[in-house]
């Protein structure tokens, strides 16, 4: 079954994200740049004076076990980035045309 894996993250970690993804082996992804938002541990990200700072979105659509070595090493990139933002989310996939 196909999966769809969102990743959110601060654009300070844009290289170790991307890094993240080589890793895997997972070549092919859909790239959000300059997404707004806010989270518990990241903060507020608007791109302005007041909230500098934005965020990055992947989407990246494979298999269920890429996937879940996906997510196993975003947790592990958490660990040493917490303070910059990173979340992980995994989506089912019905149809892929």
């Amino acid at each position: 079954m196909m999966k769809m894996v969102m990743i959110a993250y601060n654009e300070a970690i844009e290289m170790e994200v991307m890094e993240t993804l080589e890793r895997c082996a997972l070549k092919n992804y859909t790239k959000v740049a300059g997404a707004f938002g806010k989270g518990t541990s990241s903060g507020t990200h608007h791109g302005n004076d007041i909230w500098p700072g934005k965020n990055n979105v992947l989407y990246v659509a494979c298999d269920e076990k890429d996937a879940r070595a996906l997510l196993t090493c975003i947790a592990a990139l958490r660990k040493t980035v917490s303070r910059e933002g990173l979340k992980a989310f995994l989506w089912p996939l019905e149809d892929l045309t």
